[in-house]
């Protein structure tokens, strides 16, 4: 299976070099529309769908073969819920930001904003965790020793 993997990328690889080598140039206004680019989208394309639907197998099946790791993985996916849950919570709503998107013309409601709020404290609240997480231990090493 390795060789025939290995084979594969190979066989990949020299397609995509010689796709490369016959792009259009950058001044062509018909560069968009080229058999070349298309194909290298498309290998793209193979290539992304590969890596994650591998990635998703090998992570799954790691996941329900090692003893204790689906508790850990709910924990891990509840722990993000109430993360999510209390940003949300704490977002505003604010109309004046509404208001201001409106008069430059970008349409947009309340739910938005608070959607785009709840990411932002999502954000920063996993930051924060992953700074303490760091610093923490480090701090621990520095003065047990």
């Amino acid at each position: 299976m390795n060789k025939i993997v290995k084979i594969l990328l190979i066989v990949i690889g020299l397609v995509a070099a010689v796709l490369w080598f016959s792009l259009p140039s950058a001044d062509d206004p018909n560069a968009i529309n080229s058999g070349a680019m298309n194909f290298m989208f498309i290998i793209m394309y193979i290539l992304l769908a590969i890596a994650v639907i591998t990635s998703l197998v090998f992570g799954l099946a790691k996941l329900f073969t090692t003893k204790g790791s689906v508790k850990k993985a709910l924990f891990a996916i509840g722990g993000l819920a109430i993360i999510v849950a209390i940003s949300y919570g704490i977002s505003s709503d604010n109309m004046a930001v509404v208001e201001t998107m409106s008069e430059r013309g970008i349409e947009t409601t309340e739910g938005t904003v608070k959607n785009i709020g709840m990411g932002l404290n999502v954000f920063f609240i996993l930051t924060l965790i992953a700074v303490i997480l760091m610093i923490v231990p480090g701090l621990k090493r520095m003065f047990v020793k």
